[in-house]
């Protein structure tokens, strides 16, 4: 099946930019790939360090170079409930590299923190910068030299993205992601949603607010929600980093370990010594990366990707821009409703067809590129399945149902719930800023108002308590980017906009700062770039000044002349709080070098 014509359009594009920086990548991939099996060039000093530990017959596997060693990056803790089933992973995955007459080894760990926990918290600015740092640390693992191909522990926020970044920065490496699965649906997203609401507004106490948060999050596995951690599975399936069907399969299951020792297997099949040699740096293309982005924009998937897909595209010399993303939002629809952009749960989504639905309904349409390389070994047709576990223990895979069951839930893409995807980018003279409009109502597109301008987050929460908040307007909260303070989710703004809204007001949300996968209702231009401590026009909006935002326009304007809006001093805000206390002096240079939102907010690509 071929892509449609605009599709193919915008991947050309992406092709045409990318080729300064893809080519000489692709050049470094192939040469390193071509040193063979990398522990022939290390001493006996060397390996004997490398393979100490391992077991009599592992070091004599490892002395030579007849079988492959896989390598392990985990993300593994045991306070976060995404990241504990991996407690068990490295065992599995040795047993089964042992099956498939390979070796397995951890070869290291990397940091994984949870926005949910740090919300509003101080250790919430340092989130972001996590993702360029996990990449760093997984580049300390694989520095050994030791691995034949990786595989890939992680799920959350961050942690997929600084784990694809270090994949492809050792591209020359096959890579297979293995997740851990959602928890099971706990009390459902918009009762726990309602309770929040009604405490913000003091109606129920602490002890309700937390016995409600405490019985959605309540086991082990992803949060059910569809915000950045469960975004970032719905995309190592789509861009085939993942097996077929391995996203949504619930933590402790027998078709979850299948599944887990399966993709191990399949890591050690398509390293250089086999018929198959699939290096993760020219598996992933543009056509991939594509793919990834209609998946998001078919889901309304996180906000956040508008910052980490551009980071890991950029990895593999893929230069992808919000123009691409935006415009990729004018063709693909969105047919798929998961909380926030809906009732249902990721648990619901797989039931009703899940991933093998979803991408075989875009490939009916040409929504997506079929002929792109996955670790399964196909083209993303194979994707089109319903996981099952078969008598044997095995992984069973069935067609996809031809139609979904739940159509509330996963549409059929001649009935899409809109036209066109979740995610647009804005332009004005305020810059440039991304919006999330799959859960806004269409009478919410666009928005006028006056601004009232906050400096955090915890202001705006006490203008409200004060009963400051009346009236339409637009909250601007600025001096939030990746250089004034690490860019932190201002999730805590949800319910208190929400409420507002609810009552009749006419609000939205300005911001350099980031809102998460958890956009939901209200509408929120975010990631404004320049941000304000670069001297955007984000930093010369003063109280009283007309915000017009437009998302059917595409639009974000500061109603004042350009002569009288360039002359405006811009404000000396006090940074200095923001630079100590949970460890945030240590990524000092970090927000230093940050580079802006619209080319991913990273780090690492200036």
């Amino acid at each position: 099946m071929s892509a449609d014509s605009r599709i193919e359009a915008i991947t050309q594009r992406i092709v045409e930019q990318s080729r300064p920086f893809r080519e000489p990548y692709l050049d470094r991939v192939r040469a390193a790939a071509e040193k063979g099996v990398h522990r022939s060039v290390l001493s006996c000093g060397n390996l004997a360090h490398g393979f100490a530990v391992c077991s009599p017959s592992d070091k004599e596997a490892l002395a030579g170079d007849r079988v492959p060693n896989l390598g392990i990056i985990t993300s593994y803790n045991d306070m976060l409930s995404a990241h504990q089933p991996f407690e068990t992973y490295p065992e599995l995955i040795r047993q089964a590299a042992r099956e498939a007459g390979g070796v397995a080894q951890v070869a290291g760990g990397v940091p994984a923190m949870c926005d949910g926990v740090t919300q509003g918290q101080p250790g919430m600015e340092l989130s972001l910068f996590s993702r360029d740092l996990i990449a760093m640390a997984a580049a300390v693992g694989l520095s050994h030299n030791m691995f034949d191909a990786v595989v890939f522990l992680g799920v959350c926020d961050k942690i997929v993205p600084g784990l694809t970044i270090a994949a492809l920065t050792f591209g020359h490496l096959p890579a297979v992601f293995i997740p851990a699965g959602p928890m099971t649906s706990g009390l459902p997203n918009d009762e726990k949603a309602r309770v929040r609401q009604l405490y913000a507004e003091g109606k129920v106490g602490r002890a309700e607010l937390l016995e409600a948060e405490s019985k959605s999050y309540h086991g082990p596995g992803t949060c059910t929600f569809y915000g950045t951690a469960n975004s970032n599975q719905m995309l190592m399936e789509i861009m085939g980093f993942h097996m077929p069907g391995a996203s949504f399969i619930n933590p402790g299951t027998p078709l979850r370990e299948a599944l887990t020792k399966e993709s191990a297997k399949r890591a050690l099949a398509i390293t250089a010594q086999g018929n198959e040699f699939t290096p993760a740096g020219e598996m992933i293309d543009e056509r991939s990366i594509v793919n990834g982005v209609v998946g998001l924009h078919a889901t309304g998937g996180s906000t956040n990707h508008t910052l980490h897909l551009i980071a890991m595209a950029r990895a593999a010399g893929i230069v992808l821009t919000w123009k691409d993303i935006s415009d990729l939002s004018d063709i693909v629809p969105l047919i798929a409703r998961v909380y926030p952009n809906g009732l249902a749960d990721v648990n619901h989504f797989h039931a009703a067809g899940g991933m093998g639905f979803l991408i075989k309904e875009l490939l009916k349409d040409g929504m997506l590129h079929d002929d792109v390389r996955t670790v399964y070994g196909q083209g993303l047709s194979a994707y089109t399945i319903d996981p099952k576990l078969g008598d044997n223990g095995a992984v069973l895979r069935e067609p996809s149902p031809a139609h979904s069951h739940d159509p509330r839930i996963l549409a059929n893409i001649d009935a899409p719930f809109q036209k066109t995807g979740g995610l647009k980018m804005l332009t004005g003279n305020l810059g440039s800023a991304v919006i999330k409009i799959s859960a806004v109502k269409p009478e919410r597109h666009v928005i006028e108002a006056p601004a009232k301008v906050f400096h955090d987050q915890l202001e705006l929460n006490e203008a409200f308590k004060n009963g400051e908040l009346t009236g339409d307007f637009v909250a601007v909260v600025r001096f939030q980017g990746p250089k004034a303070n690490g860019m932190p989710e201002l999730h805590k703004l949800t319910t208190i906009l929400g409420i507002l809204q609810d009552r009749g007001q006419r609000v939205a949300l300005l911001t350099d700062g980031r809102m998460s996968g958890a956009s939901g209702k209200v509408p929120a231009a975010i990631h404004v770039t320049p941000e304000a401590v670069d001297g955007g026009a984000i930093a010369r909006i003063v109280n009283g000044d007309i915000i017009r935002l437009d998302a059917v326009a595409g639009t974000l304007n500061v109603l004042v002349d350009e002569a009288t809006l360039s002359v405006r001093p811009i404000p000396s805000v006090d940074l200095e709080a923001n630079a100590f206390g949970m460890g945030r002096e240590l990524f000092a240079p970090f927000r230093a070098v940050a580079g802006p939102a619209d080319r991913g907010a990273s780090v690492l690509f200036n």
